[in-house]
Parts: structure tokens; C-alpha cells; sequence
């Protein structure tokens, strides 16, 4: 009886550190997330006119995957360097223009 009473002891023990260490792997998990926003908000930042980063932050309200896309990309201009000065809103939209697809006019023809 005292064994049985011990090993229930020793399992439950053992799953409650299991449960620790995985809520401890997923705070980790989320304050790594936090702190790549927070880089990748700073170097919008450096990178973006506020009138850009305001119609960015649009796009990413009515888009987020597309907003997500268009940012990593002017993070990778910035680091590779090709970005000489901040990216204005006018060069935004023509950005935007060569990303977004085309909208296809649909016309209905009746008989």
C-alpha cells in the first residue's frame, strides 16, 4: 500500500515538472516572438516615412499576410543594404503596385 502511495507520489511529481518545463519552453517561445516585433518595429521605423508606415499599418488591418510578406522584404532590403534613405509613401505605393495583383474587371453580358 505505502508503494502504490509512493509511485502515485513520484508520477504525478513527474508530470507536474513536465508541465513546468513545458509552460516554461512556451513563455520562452512568446518572449522571443515579443522581442523579434519589437526589432522588427524599430527597424520599420528607421526605414519608413511616418505617412508609409501609417499605410502599411492599413494594409496590415485589410491584408496581415500581405502586410507580413511586404515587411520582410523591406527588412531584407534594409540589412542587405539597397536602401539608401527612408522609403517615402509615394515609393510605398509603387511598391504596392508591383506586389498586389491586378484587379480583373468582370463584366456580365445579358442576352
Amino acid at each position: 500500500m505505502d508503494e502504490e502511495l509512493e509511485n502515485l507520489r513520484k508520477k504525478k511529481l513527474q508530470e507536474m515538472q513536465g508541465q513546468a518545463t513545458i509552460q516554461d519552453q512556451m513563455e520562452e517561445q512568446e518572449d522571443q516572438q515579443k522581442q523579434l516585433e519589437e526589432q522588427k518595429k524599430a527597424i520599420l521605423r528607421a526605414i519608413l516615412s511616418n505617412e508609409a508606415r501609417e499605410r502599411l499599418g492599413r494594409i496590415k488591418i485589410a491584408r496581415p499576410e500581405m502586410a507580413e510578406s511586404i515587411e520582410n522584404q523591406l527588412i531584407m532590403l534594409a540589412q542587405s543594404g539597397k536602401l539608401k534613405n527612408k522609403i517615402n509613401d509615394e515609393e510605398l505605393r509603387m511598391l504596392l503596385s508591383k506586389v498586389l495583383p491586378k484587379k480583373r474587371d468582370i463584366k456580365i453580358k445579358r442576352r
